[in-house]
């Protein structure tokens, strides 16, 4: 059996995970993060994206999170999101559509505030929608 340590990842709003996990894996700002019982401690940002939980006896859980923060203790891996939802709770038609109207914001840019939160917008819906292309590939 393998070795597991204590994860958390709550939101803003709830906590949506709370247990036993053998791997934690996250893209933080300076790169992919895998997380296992014994690793050092750590303090990381993260950037929008899916976060792969590999549950103790190995099943897996794909979560998006909007950004946050992934704290590392001996015991205890907390992931503090600003929005986090199980990837199967993504509404694909709103990251679309939100996906097409952040692409129309960035070509009419008219000032640089606008084209800043554009390009926030974009990389959000961009990172909901790879969240579901991965939790299509791992269903099948």
């Amino acid at each position: 059996m393998a070795m597991t340590v204590h994860c958390d990842v709550v939101s803003a709003e709830k906590k949506i995970y709370s247990g036993l996990v053998e791997m934690l894996i996250a893209t933080g700002t300076e790169g992919e993060l895998g997380i296992q019982f014994g690793h050092a401690p750590l303090l990381s940002a993260l950037k929008p994206g899916a976060v792969r939980i590999i549950k103790q006896g190995g099943e897996e859980e794909i979560l998006y999170v909007s950004g946050g923060y992934l704290e590392v203790q001996p015991n205890l891996v907390t992931l503090m999101a600003d929005t986090a939802v199980r990837a199967k709770d993504v509404d694909e038609a709103a990251a679309v559509q939100a996906q097409k109207d952040a692409e129309a914001a960035l070509a009419n840019k008219t000032g640089e505030f606008e084209y800043y939160r554009a390009a926030a917008e974009l990389a959000e819906a961009s990172a909901q929608l790879r969240t579901l292309q991965k939790l299509r590939k791992n269903v099948r």
